[in-house]
This record gives structure tokens, C-alpha cells and sequence, in this order.
């Protein structure tokens, strides 16, 4: 599978302008492709622009209703629940975290769930709105159901990634991961290469180990059984009942607190349903920030100065492969595969954008 580069910032003029010519403002465009540059600066493609296509036909399907307007139906000083009305998932959730940083800096806490919303990108962006604001930020999400729970072979709970960050120095820590092996983005990208997946991502529809992408796919969106496994694997020995129960805590702190779709009743035909939890705490409800902030990157030196393993000359703390991929990328252009180019030369199509003003000319 080939793939062309591109530089950062053509990119970003380019995703605004498709993004505004699909309707949105040109805010609400500069949010949604912050969050998909975002995650190609971080070097994890699978959410980055590969997702412009997820959105797009969301909205031909009815999944996405564009100009959805959001309503807060429940609210505390330290909590909300917002009903998104199945908009646009990195609006939504853009505020959603927005206004946990707000209560979080007057009551020291800030907790807020979404229901009723689309895909919104990499969790890992929202949990650093807060960490940017001096704050802790907790994000999770459910999704569509392509998870099977340990000992299943239908899909029941999704992805649901779990994302964490808290400041530091000299990079802030941020955990950013599916309680699956894998996502299905990354499924997706194994399938745009036309590669089988490494053995242990996924099973099917008869609960056994398969490594056909394709397969892996059409048997999770027709529903006839299989699907990624929970994060450990098929089995209790390595772990996969772990993977499970941490899938079933998202689930719980997006879809449950909301009163909001579980996974396997979310992104059926034109239900999207998509449900997220949001938090944001102030490390000064337990001391001085700043003391609290030196002491945890203290701990954060001392792992990475720990003895290595043989053979291993490097060990990383959360958050230091991504900022050490977005100045690298920034620097050599963004890698973006060509299913994924022509994918986005469809999107252009349709809406009158001229992508070679922005890429230039690219030979499919």
C-alpha cells in the first residue's frame, strides 16, 4: 500500500475547507479537523484524516444530523448530562469538556455525559483540554458494538477507549487506549493494505481467531457474530476478562450515567447514539498544584531512568511517543495512505473542493 505525504499545514486548509463546504462554520470545521490532525500529528492514523470518510457518510445515512442542536437536560454545580440530538461527536464533545473545565475550576470538579452523539475522534484530545487548563482530564466513549465480552462471539460493547492526562514536566502524561486489542480503525487500515491482521485482534462469527480484515468487518456491520477482542485477548490467561471489565467502566460512565444508547443498540441503520463521559478535577482540592505537578514528574524521571530490559535502550511514559511524532511530522509531512487519498478525492467530488490546490497533483 502506498502513501503519500503531505505537509501539516495544507492539510488543515484543506479539511477546513471540506468541512465548511459540508456545512459547518468555520469554528465548528477548525475544531473537527483539530481533532483529526491532532491524532495524525500523534502518529495514530487510524483516527486521523482516515476518519473524514466515517463522518461523511454518517451524514448520507442519517446517523449524523448536521445543525443538531444540543441540550443540557440535567445539571448539577459539579455535574451535567447533555442530549446531543445525534450531531456532530467533536462538537459535542468539545463542549461537553469545555464545561467540566468550567465547574472543575470553581468547585474543583467538573463531570459531564453525552448522549445521543456520533464518533469523536481520539479521547486523548479531550482529556488534554483540561490537562492544558492545569486540571487532571478523564474521557471515555462507547461505540458502535465490535467487541466481543471474553467467551462471547457476538459483538456486545465497543471499543470504549479510556483516556487520561495529568501535567507534567517536561510532557504531560496522557493514556489514550480501547479496552479492545485494537480498534476498528486500525482493523480498517489492515484492510486497506489488503494485510491480515496479527493473529489475536479479533475472532469470528464462530468465536475463533481470524486474520481476514475483510471478513473481520462485514461479519461486525452485518451482524452474523465475531469481532475484536477485549484488550488481553480470547482467553482469562493473558487477561481478556480485564479487557472486558474495563470496556463494561466506559460503558457505564458514558451510555449509563446518560440514560443514553448501550453499544450494541448504537450506529444501527440511521441510529447513531453514540454516548461519552467527560471529567475534569483540580489537583488543588489535594495541595499545591504545582508541588503535586513536580512530584509526579519526579516518579515519571525515575521510570524512565529505571534499568532497561535486555535489548531495550529507551523506556517511555505516557504522552512522549506523541509529542515526539508531532515535532517529527510537522517536520517530514503527514503520512496518509491511498485508499484514504481516494476517499477524501471522493469527498472533494462531491462537494466542489479542489483538493490539488491544497495537495497538489497526485497520481491514483
Amino acid at each position: 500500500m502506498a502513501y503519500f505525504t503531505f505537509k501539516y499545514e495544507a492539510l488543515k486548509d484543506f479539511s477546513q475547507e471540506v468541512f465548511e463546504k459540508m456545512g459547518y462554520t468555520k469554528d465548528e470545521a477548525a475544531i473537527i479537523t483539530d481533532v483529526l490532525l491532532t491524532s495524525d500529528l500523534y502518529g495514530i492514523e487510524s483516527h486521523g484524516m482516515q476518519r473524514m470518510v466515517r463522518y461523511y457518510k454518517s451524514i448520507k445515512n442519517g446517523r449524523l444530523i448536521m445543525g443538531a442542536e444540543k441540550e443540557i437536560v440535567h445539571e448539577t454545580s459539579i455535574s451535567a448530562v447533555i442530549d446531543g440530538h445525534n450531531g456532530t461527536g467533536q462538537l459535542l464533545a468539545h463542549y461537553a469538556m469545555t464545561l467540566a473545565i468550567e465547574k472543575a475550576k470553581k468547585s474543583g470538579i467538573g463531570i459531564v455525559t453525552v448522549r445521543n452523539s456520533n464518533h469523536f475522534g481520539i479521547a486523548g484530545y479531550y482529556a488534554k483540554m483540561a490537562c492544558k487548563e492545569g486540571l487532571m482530564g478523564f474521557t471515555t466513549t462507547n461505540s458502535e458494538a465490535i467487541v466481543v465480552p471474553t467467551f462471547g462471539r457476538l459483538a456486545m460493547i465497543g471499543t470504549n477507549p479510556l483516556a487520561f492526562a495529568f501535567p507534567a514536566e517536561p510532557c504531560d502524561f496522557c493514556f489514550d487506549a480501547s479496552t479492545s486489542v485494537v480498534t476498528r480503525g486500525k482493523v480498517e487500515v489492515y484492510n486497506k493494505k489488503g494485510a491480515p491482521l496479527p493473529e489475536g485482534w479479533a475472532v469470528n462469527s464462530e468465536g475463533k481467531v481470524d486474520s481476514d480484515a475483510a471478513d473481520i468487518l462485514t461479519s461486525i456491520d452485518q451482524k452474523k457474530g465475531g469481532g475484536i477482542l477485549p484488550l488481553g485477548g480470547v482467553t482469562e490467561q493473558l487477561g481478556g476478562h480485564k479487557g472486558y471489565g474495563y470496556g463494561m467502566v466506559s460503558e457505564i460512565f458514558s451510555s449509563i450515567l446518560s440514560m443514553g444508547l448501550t453499544s450494541n443498540h448504537t450506529n444501527i441503520g440511521s441510529t447513531g447514539g453514540t454516548c461519552h463521559g467527560f471529567a475534569a478535577m483540580d489537583p488543588a482540592l489535594f495541595g499545591d498544584p504545582e508541588e503535586i505537578k513536580k512530584h509526579f514528574s519526579t516518579f515519571l524521571q525515575e521510570l524512565r531512568d529505571s534499568p532497561k530490559a535486555e535489548g531495550q535502550t529507551r523506556i517511555y511514559t505516557h504522552g512522549e511517543k506523541e509529542m515526539e511524532a508531532v515535532d517529527r511530522i510537522l517536520k517530514d509531512g503527514v503520512p496518509i495512505n491511498e485508499n484514504t487519498v481516494r476517499e477524501m478525492k471522493t469527498i472533494c467530488d462531491e462537494y466542489g473542493v479542489d483538493m490539488e490546490k491544497y495537495l497538489g497533483k497526485i497520481e491514483l
